[in-house]
């Protein structure tokens, strides 16, 4: 059964905060657009990490997402930047059933979000959803990380990436670690566990579960092209380097095509 992807909202930027990717990718997105003022639909909003950025750069922006107390942080937070509604509009909606009546410049995906689509269905109509909602001239930004055979080869992995983050909040140090087990389908199943101490001394633990997926450079030319998108440019890394084996990105700018008889 597809485990979906749900953060607790009010961990998720400080448990992330680590990640150096993150200060890197929005900055690069925005060195590719033409011009400012853009329209730009953010996919998986958040907490409006990406989207707040980019509307602060003079774009409009509009970023939907399913979860609602992850749209509320985002919301306070575009508030205490002295964004408007028509500077970043959010709006609670699933991705797969998604109808704005509008299209976009640009449809962003970043942070391997997509990776939450396990398997060609979902993938199908989301970026069938993503087609629908671009301009003509639009493109696609697509951000997931590029497979690690290595990594790939172990069935079970324990502890990965530990680390210590402050919810202050809650006044809570909070430690993580996650665990990856294989599964089939060229699934994974990815789990984050969650330790801290109460105020009385008392050991609390949390964990989520969710199902991602990994694609190879090739799988995904091939479902972009069958969904009527096809890649102009591929980036290994946010230094805009090309695809190698051992990139860590696949960074995938593209734009629609005339194709038929899509799924």
């Amino acid at each position: 059964m597809h485990k979906r992807y749900r953060a607790i909202a009010d961990y998720y930027d400080f448990e992330n905060a680590r990640h150096r990717m993150l200060s890197e990718d929005v900055p690069f997105f925005l060195k590719q657009l033409p011009r400012p003022r853009q329209s730009v639909l953010e996919l998986a909003v958040g907490t409006g990490r990406a989207a707040i950025p980019i509307a602060q750069a003079g774009n409009r922006v509009v970023g939907v997402d399913y979860a609602a107390d992850m749209l509320g942080i985002a919301r306070r937070k575009r508030d205490a930047v002295g964004l408007g509604e028509g500077d970043l509009s959010l709006i609670e909606v699933d991705i797969l059933e998604m109808d704005l009546g509008e299209r976009f410049d640009w449809v962003c995906v970043f942070f391997n979000t997509f990776l939450a689509f396990t398997d060609t269905a979902r993938q199908d109509a989301a970026l069938q959803a993503i087609r629908r909602h671009l301009k003509p001239g639009g493109r696609l930004w697509l951000d997931v990380y590029n497979p690690d055979l290595v990594l790939l080869a172990r069935a079970l992995q324990t502890d990965l990436e530990p680390c210590a983050f402050h919810v202050p909040q809650f006044d809570r140090t909070v430690y993580m670690a996650t665990d990856v087990r294989r599964m089939p389908d060229q699934v994974q199943r990815v789990t984050f566990r969650y330790t801290w101490f109460d105020a009385r001394g008392h050991e609390r633990r949390q964990r989520i579960q969710f199902d991602m997926t990994y694609i190879f450079e090739r799988e995904l030319r091939l479902l972009l092209e069958r969904n009527g998108l096809r890649i102009e440019q591929i980036f290994g890394n946010y230094d805009g380097t090309p695809v190698r084996p051992n990139s860590p990105r696949l960074i995938a700018r593209c734009c629609p095509t005339a194709a038929k008889n899509l799924p």
